[in-house]
């Protein structure tokens, strides 16, 4: 009998977002690599496809590349709640100068390209981070 290891470590992911007025935010999670490249989507909150190219940033990424994403997509957050996600991230890029960035988008109104953005490290995957945007802190524990 074979078995097979995942790299990947399991975090509960929560983002709260600011008061505001209007539709409700699409926001990407991604890992970038050292270079602050694109290397993969983690979680996507907003599952109209057709709104995806305003989060610019990333659909430079992922409308070229084109990643099944069904998985790990969920229903967009409105102006004052809160989500939890699950995100699957691989340890081996833990303390390699990797990056995770939130971006957010509203229809109508602003996009942040980092409304949330912080190097991927044992202790900040353990802690609050603010965000600049829509997104007033996302918290990350790990499970």
């Amino acid at each position: 009998m074979a078995f097979t290891t995942s790299d990947d470590a399991t975090y509960k992911c929560m983002i709260q977002l600011k008061n505001y007025t209007g539709e409700g935010a699409y926001i990407t999670v991604s890992l970038l690599n050292p270079d602050g490249e694109y290397e993969k989507t983690l979680y996507v909150q907003g599952d109209d496809e057709d709104w995806y190219s305003d989060i610019t940033e990333w659909w430079k990424f992922q409308g070229t590349k084109r990643a099944d994403i069904d998985a790990i997509t969920g229903a967009t957050v409105s102006g004052g709640n809160r989500t939890i996600s699950i995100l699957k991230i691989p340890e081996s890029k833990l303390n390699k100068g990797y990056k995770i960035r939130f971006e957010s988008a509203v229809e109508d109104q602003e996009y942040y390209k980092d409304d949330v953005e912080f190097e991927l490290t044992t202790e900040n995957v353990k802690t609050k981070v603010e965000g600049k945007g829509f997104i007033r802190y996302i918290r990350m524990i790990p499970q």
